[in-house]
This record gives C-alpha cells, sequence and structure tokens, in this order.
C-alpha cells in the first residue's frame, strides 16, 4: 500500500479532517445512505433502499461515513461486507446474510461521495482511513469492482487490478482489484 495509506489514523489532508466527521453510520442516517446511492449510481447498479437498509441494520461497523459538520449531512460513504471468501460475487450486493462478522476480507460494495463534495479529495480520504481500520482490525485484504474508467483511480488508492471479474452486476464488466492489508 502507498504510504499515505498506512498513515496511523492520520488525516492525509487537514482540511477533510476539520469539516468532516468520520464514524461507522448511524441507524438513523439509512435513508440518507439510500439517498446518496441513488445519486452516485445508475439505476441498473445502485444498491437498493431495501438492500442499503438491511447492510446498515447487519453491518453498520462496515460503514464508513463522512459527515459534513457544517450541515451535519452525510457527504460520502464507504460501506462493505466481511467475508472469508476471496472474490467478489453479484450475491454480496443483494444479500447481506453473507456478512461474516469475523471474516478476513471485505468486500467494498460502494464508495459514494455527493457531486458537490467531489474534486476534494474526499473519496480518497474516506477510503484510506477505511483500509487503516480494517488493517487495524487484523484483516487481510479489501476486494471491489470497478468500471474501467475508475481502475486508475483505485490503483492510485494502493489497489492492484486482478482484471476482468466476474461479476456482471447491473449488466457491466467489471475489473476486481483488491488491496492487501495484512499477510
Amino acid at each position: 500500500m502507498p504510504q499515505e495509506f498506512l498513515k496511523e489514523g492520520g488525516c492525509a489532508n487537514k482540511e477533510l479532517k476539520e469539516r468532516f466527521e468520520f464514524r461507522n453510520i448511524l441507524p438513523e442516517e439509512a435513508d440518507q445512505a439510500v439517498f446518496i446511492e441513488k445519486i452516485c449510481f445508475p439505476p441498473n447498479e445502485a444498491c437498493s433502499e431495501t438492500m442499503m437498509k438491511e447492510r446498515v441494520a447487519v453491518a453498520s461497523d462496515l460503514f464508513l461515513v463522512a459527515v459534513d459538520k457544517k450541515t451535519g449531512k452525510l457527504a460520502g460513504f464507504l460501506n462493505g461486507l466481511s467475508t472469508n471468501e476471496a472474490s467478489l460475487r453479484d450475491e454480496f450486493f443483494t444479500d447481506a446474510g453473507l456478512y461474516d462478522p469475523s471474516g478476513e476480507n471485505i468486500m467494498v460494495l460502494g464508495l459514494d461521495v455527493l457531486p458537490e463534495y467531489r474534486g476534494q479529495g474526499l473519496a480518497k480520504e474516506i477510503m484510506s482511513r477505511y483500509l487503516n481500520r480494517e488493517r487495524e482490525k487484523g484483516r487481510k485484504r479489501v476486494i471491489l469492482t470497478c468500471l474501467d474508467a475508475k481502475v486508475k483511480m483505485y490503483e492510485k488508492m494502493g489497489f492492484h487490478n486482478n482484471g476482468v471479474s466476474g461479476s456482471v452486476w447491473g449488466g457491466e464488466q467489471w475489473y476486481e482489484m483488491s488491496c492487501t492489508l495484512n499477510t
């Protein structure tokens, strides 16, 4: 992983640390997460309202939200499920029951930042904090899928491109990316 992603709980960007609170999602913020997901992803790729609420209920500890301190609203978030599986399959998007709290790997199911907060390094900061938090918990790998246009972005965040994924979620061709946290 690049050094900037190994900082012990540090914020790579002081301005972001002052502007946002980073923490787990609260149950009452599930509706905000649903709203943001619908803005950030097209309908064929977005998590359903029911599934997002189920993820918040089952695995809130695997969400990391950025709360705008001025408004008290979510500006963005990352969510995933822990598992002992080594590859991200489509069922992770539709079955929160695959969550294994003691799983050694994390399947990232979405990184969402509202348009008005983009271009400021917020997605990178959320990912950096998430990777550090999960590394400290002893997780081994973080795995995600992304479209071709996002491969370079995730490579800059410390992910390795494993090639075309077996996932066909939303009728798209995805690339599986992984980041080793602990060996």
